[in-house]
């Protein structure tokens, strides 16, 4: 090889080196400067050839190499007119694309078609026009279409079926008409076709989605299945039976409220009184605010001549624990409590080695030692980064203990409604990443001892944040164990699904009642129950009200660029808070969807997309009689 000739391959591989280190997608950002340059907007973007468009550009998302854009999110910025061709139709490796809330007209861009790798497109809220492309099946891998509020006319295309992966379509509040198609899409799990010209009536195989998907239509569907509220106003003919009480009638009426008044005090004074007694027996098991010691009910009512040996072989510790201690340190640890549950009350136990432990003592176990040891090593056995691991168990007849780690940061439920004071104040990828966690938790607990494994008290305070701050599910397995003899307390019946009666008899599909509930607490920050207020019912309400921006906790306000992942996740707790079990999503495929939310916006943190710290797209609707504004649904 002459001097040139190695000189010529010397450039090219110092060029290839340099391409390496300082990636660029050369014909991508080529294409994005085209379309800034045809396009009219009224928001400046600071896209310019000398920056690098990977790590500086407003909106644009590209791969780990940084050698292809991935997503492009120009939500709100003012874009007027029809959309240049051959522009960003060249971003062959776009998997995200937003440009809603803007003012886009014209027809649904052909060159779209292009896009084979698109799974996410956001067109909602422009001025598109004219009929939808008739072919679909060129995005096989879309998962997310809202083409919503805008003008677009004709029939719904039938190559939709052809969409075998979307799990959200959105075509409401356009002008489209004709027949709905049978979509027999399985992964589809939100569906909206209100308020158009649609007639026909709803294919069997859209049944499942609630009537509001299909209103405002001229379309025949089922009623909505919700029970009549039955009025205590009595009827006419009721009212003219009631004559004028006679003396006599009064006088007995009089009679039977004073005894009845007398049995209620009676009963109030044996209720106090069983209270109070309950209280002393209970000070004689765990009282952290007086004897601040772990002791067992009955004691003292153990053979004197059970050996120490023969009381430490009760408790079971299981395979990996590295905990060394016995009955005799659990009850002079000094303990702290922690909370009070369906199934027991649960402590913080500080032992004298310096391990902190938390013991749940459990309360009215029904089943006998065998079956509890059964279960228990069915839980202990649970090996999962996302679920809290059962350490030791102890049964006698007198007392149920089971053993965990502790968690210092406490639970989601401290985290989310603890005093302000005492708390930081949860940002988006903390709750993303409980949400991702405690999903793979269950999901796994799901298919443990032959995939029939239920947990039976899912809600906030039993999940808790693993090493890696992803949520970690805890107390579980009790639910076919314990009798709950006493009504349950708000927050439980608050994450408790419609059609369970019985707590003992939980299933799998109420186990994502339950966690639908918990994603739709972390969006909102507010409980499950609340100042007379069902959280599921409240979401609805404001969701069906078109106030969707209403819902999300306010603090999650100051976070730009994850709207669209917040209403993903809505609609995701929606479908898990289904009022039919047979309509939620099974565990493993909500995990799919929260991984899908993460794997999709991982790296669309763009803090400089927006300049105020209220969200791109919670624009304002307007404004209330008390001066206070209030925003319209936010679009994804």
């Amino acid at each position: 090889m002459g001097k040139s000739g190695f000189k010529f391959t010397s450039i090219i591989f110092f060029g290839i080196c340099l391409l390496h280190v300082y990636g660029e997608p050369w014909g991508d950002k080529q294409a994005l400067l085209e379309f800034l340059q045809y396009t009219s907007h009224s928001r400046s973007l600071n896209w310019d050839q000398k920056t690098p468009a990977c790590t500086s550009w407003t909106g644009v998302t590209c791969n780990d190499q940084k050698t292809a854009v991935i997503a492009l999110r120009l939500p709100g910025i003012g874009i007027r007119g029809s959309l240049p061709s051959n522009t960003i139709s060249r971003l062959s490796f776009l998997q995200t694309l937003s440009l809603r809330n803007n003012g886009i007209s014209g027809s649904f861009p052909s060159d779209f078609s292009k896009l084979s790798n698109l799974t996410s497109l956001y067109l909602q809220s422009n001025r598109f026009s004219g009929p939808l492309p008739s072919d679909f099946s060129v995005w096989q891998n879309m998962v997310v279409l809202n083409l919503s509020n805008n003008n677009f006319n004709g029939s719904i295309p039938p190559s939709f079926t052809n969409l075998t992966q979307i799990t959200t379509l959105d075509l409401s509040r356009n002008s489209l008409s004709g027949q709905i198609p049978d979509l027999g899409i399985p992964s589809l799990r939100f569906l909206n076709f209100s308020d158009n010209h649609l007639n026909g009536s709803v294919p069997n195989s859209l049944l499942r989605f609630p009537s509001s998907s299909f209103g405002g239509n001229n379309v025949t569907s089922r009623e909505i299945s919700i029970p009549p509220i039955p009025s205590s106003i009595p009827t006419n003919g009721t009212t003219r039976k009631s004559k004028r009480i006679s003396e006599t009638a009064l006088l007995g009426i009089v009679v039977a409220g004073a005894v009845i008044l007398f049995a209620m005090i009676a009963v109030c004074m044996i209720l106090v009184f069983s209270n109070r007694k309950s209280k002393n027996q209970e000070n004689n098991g765990v009282d952290s605010q007086n004897t601040n010691k772990f002791y067992t009910k009955k004691k003292r009512s153990r053979s004197p001549t059970e050996t120490r040996e023969e009381r430490n072989a009760r408790i079971t510790f299981f395979e990996g624990s590295n905990m060394a201690f016995d009955l005799e340190d659990l009850l002079r640890a000094s303990a702290e409590v922690l909370g009070k549950g369906m199934f027991g009350t649960t402590y913080k136990a500080a032992l004298e080695d310096s391990t902190t432990v938390v013991v749940k003592r459990l309360k009215e176990v029904n089943v006998g030692k065998r079956e509890f040891e059964q279960q228990m090593e069915i839980v202990g056995n649970i090996k999962h980064d996302n679920v809290a691991p059962l350490r030791a168990y102890y049964y006698s007849k007198d007392e149920k203990l089971m053993v965990y780690d502790y968690f210092r940061q406490g639970s989601l439920s401290t985290m989310l409604h603890g005093r302000k004071e005492n708390r930081a104040p949860l940002d988006w990828e903390t709750r993303l990443k409980i949400a991702t966690g405690a999903a793979k938790g269950l999901a796994h607990m799901h298919s443990q001892n032959g995939g029939k494994l239920v947990h039976g008290n899912i809600k906030s305070s039993n999940i808790f944040l693993n090493q890696q701050n992803y949520g970690c599910v805890s107390d579980l397995g009790l639910a076919t164990i314990v009798t709950t003899t006493a009504p349950p307390i708000q927050r439980i019946i608050g994450y408790r699904a419609p059609e369970l009666t019985d707590p003992r008899k939980a299933t799998q599909m109420s186990d994502v009642y339950s966690f639908g509930v918990l994603i739709l607490e972390l969006l909102t920050g507010k409980p499950p129950l609340g100042e007379g207020t069902h959280l599921v019912k409240w979401v609805y309400s404001v969701v069906r009200e078109e106030w969707t921006a209403e819902v999300f906790d306010v603090e999650l306000l100051r976070y730009p660029n994850i709207e669209e992942e917040m209403v993903t996740m809505l609609q995701l707790g929606m479908a898990c808070t289904e009022r039919v079990p047979e309509k939620r999503p099974r565990m493993v495929e909500v995990v799919k969807m929260v991984e899908d939310i993460r794997r999709e916006n991982s790296d669309t943190r763009l803090s400089s997309e927006v300049s105020t710290p209220t969200p791109t797209g919670l624009s304002h609707s307007h404004t209330t009689e008390t001066g206070s504004s209030n925003y319209v649904t936010p679009q994804y």
